[in-house]
């Protein structure tokens, strides 16, 4: 049966040991037409293979004399399940000459580096393969199972679907949001993308923007929220610590790349930690769906993808890379390109201009303070700006606005879980959302000052706020705040 792997060389081969391995790799190189030499020592075996009208030798692959007569070939299967007769074949092979590709079969990954070792230009591992071959077969099925089920409860739907994005909607919850729309209209179900909080980022803002997606603002104290939807589906909604919209609605579907703790049953749950993104998570199952992948859902997936790994450079996995070489050839780049270099807002600039002025530098860490400010968003560019800095692997920028202290946190250390540090800093006292580059928190202004802003007391807030915040932050870095760095 042919796997329905192609060797597009033409290459002359020749295949030692023909037990189940060597067969299968023989049936599978004669039907694409190779010229394929077998030697087995087993008489009766090459006689049935010549019966076969293949062409098969018997000799000992251990013996000189029979890698003596394979010396014609390009490429060397030694594929016997005897590991000691494979050594003594590369070996042989190695001793006439380097010009052969060697490919040879081993039992474990000590056995495997030895054969490296005498000159085996890849080695296989039977156990390996089938375990690899079987969790691929696991995957595909598992995936097959989890689209049946969504589709039957997407299919319930009487009204229409609820789409939820976490609080304050990035482009990988944009995107979650977006895909799963696209596959309930592929079932006939008409869907709403909602998001309870802000969306203040400009990047975000042009991301829905260019890619004209609707989405409603809804609010909890709204009772009449959910009167039009019969089924609700969470979407990247969980963050490290989850300080998004609580309703009492019951949910039907979940799917994140989270860790998610279920306060209720939901009949629909895909976290998958180990991905990167619920783009990943969605564009695997527009595939199983094999919907028509229109523009928008293609491009808002792959630059979900390529925000939430920091374009491929941060935790990317081969599940990532699939699901975006599969996107790209259906995504609008010059899209992609607006969105990604959005225009900087006067307020954002000031906001810079201050965290600049003000920032202090202990070891590669960054914290400053950009006073009171306008737009918290601001803040989460300030901070991937200043990440640029030569030097900085970890930046925080905090402001005050309407009593409340804002925090965004950005890292590119490997070795600095950011939203764990903004955890430890303000646990109990402030809410923080993110993960292990990049996370935010919010805290009462009160908590640290015991005092309401006014414009009497601006000055004394800072004065506070400012060795309150860099002290924790500084603690939980675990590195001492001394002196202001201003400059360095």
């Amino acid at each position: 049966m042919s796997t329905g792997v192609t060797i597009s060389s033409v290459s002359r081969y020749a295949i030692l040991g023909c037990g189940s391995v060597g067969h299968a790799v023989a049936d599978e190189l004669l039907d694409q037409n190779k010229d394929v030499l077998i030697i087995d020592q087993d008489e009766d075996r090459v006689e049935t293979l010549r019966d076969r009208d293949m062409n098969a030798q018997v000799g000992d692959i251990r013996e000189r004399e029979t890698i003596e007569a394979i010396t014609d070939r390009d490429v060397i299967l030694i594929l016997s399940s005897n590991i000691e007769a494979n050594k003594a074949a590369v070996s042989k092979v190695r001793e006439l000459g380097d010009d052969q590709f060697v490919v040879v079969r081993a039992s474990d990954p000590v056995t495997g580096d030895e054969l490296a070792d005498l000159g085996a230009n890849s080695v296989i591992n039977p156990s390996a393969v089938i375990a690899e071959s079987a969790l691929r077969l696991l995957e595909s099925g598992e995936l097959e199972h989890k689209s049946q089920q969504l589709a039957t409860i997407i299919g319930r739907t009487q009204g229409r679907l609820a789409i939820v994005t976490h609080e304050n909607p990035d482009p990988d919850s944009i995107a979650s949001a977006i895909a799963l729309r696209a596959i309930a209209e592929h079932l006939g179900v008409e869907a709403d993308i909602l998001y309870f909080g802000d969306m203040g980022h400009q990047e975000n803002r042009a991301f829905v923007n260019l890619l004209d997606v609707e989405m409603t603002s809804a609010s909890c104290d709204d009772g009449d929220v959910f009167s039009e939807h019969d089924t609700i589906a969470l979407v990247d909604h969980a963050m490290l610590t989850d300080t998004n919209a609580e309703f009492d609605e019951e949910i039907s579907i979940l799917i994140d790349h989270h860790d998610v703790e279920l306060e209720q049953d939901i009949p629909f749950v895909d976290s998958r930690p180990q991905m990167n993104s619920t783009s990943t998570i969605l564009t695997k199952y527009i595939q199983e769906f094999d919907l028509s992948l229109d523009e928008t859902t293609a491009t808002a997936l792959l630059y979900g993808i390529r925000a939430e790994t920091l374009d491929f450079k941060r935790d990317t996995t081969p599940a990532d890379l699939t699901a975006a070489a599969y996107l790209y050839p259906f995504a609008n780049h010059d899209t992609l390109e607006q969105v990604e270099s959005p225009s900087m807002s006067p307020e954002t600039l000031d906001v810079l201009a201050e965290a600049i002025t003000n920032r202090e530098v202990q070891g590669s860490h960054l914290v400053s303070n950009a006073g009171f400010i306008r737009d918290r968003e601001a803040l989460e560019q300030a901070a991937q700006h200043l990440l640029n800095l030569e030097g900085i692997t970890t930046t925080a920028v905090f402001g005050i606005a309407n009593n409340t202290i804002y925090l965004a946190a950005r890292s590119k250390d490997i070795r600095l879980n950011i939203g764990r540090v903004l955890l430890d800093a303000f646990e109990g006292i402030g809410e923080t959302m993110g993960h292990s580059t990049q996370a935010r928190v919010e805290i009462p202004l009160g908590i640290f000052t015991g005092i309401e802003t006014s414009e009497d007391n601006r000055d004394t807030l800072l004065e506070l706020t400012e060795e309150a915040v860099r002290r924790k932050l500084f603690d939980a870095m675990g590195v001492e705040s001394g002196e202001s760095a201003n400059g360095t």
